[in-house]
């Protein structure tokens, strides 16, 4: 009975060599250093520096309310029928 429980808790690895598992995960490695190395290579670091220096973009200005949207004062009164017919029970 305890050698079925050791199966189940234990995957079967498919017979991989640890060995084989670290150099998968040592060409991973190198494949991330070589497209950095070919990005740096093939555009520079202009356009990087450039977004980290640049000064702040102003602040957008604000987007009118989308269409079926109420603004300002005629969102209260909406507001408000709303509660008032909560209120009374009746809702149409």
């Amino acid at each position: 009975m305890a050698a079925d429980m050791t199966t189940i808790a234990v995957p079967d690895s498919e017979h991989e060599h640890p060995v084989v598992a670290w150099i998968a995960i040592a060409a991973i490695a190198c494949t991330i250093v070589l497209i950095v190395w070919a990005r740096f290579e093939v555009h520079g670091t202009g356009d990087l520096e450039a977004a980290l220096y640049e000064e702040p973009v102003a602040k957008p200005a604000p987007m009118p309310p989308a269409e079926g949207e109420a603004a300002g004062h005629q969102a209260q009164v909406d507001e408000a029928v709303t509660a008032s017919r909560w209120a009374t029970a009746f809702s149409p």
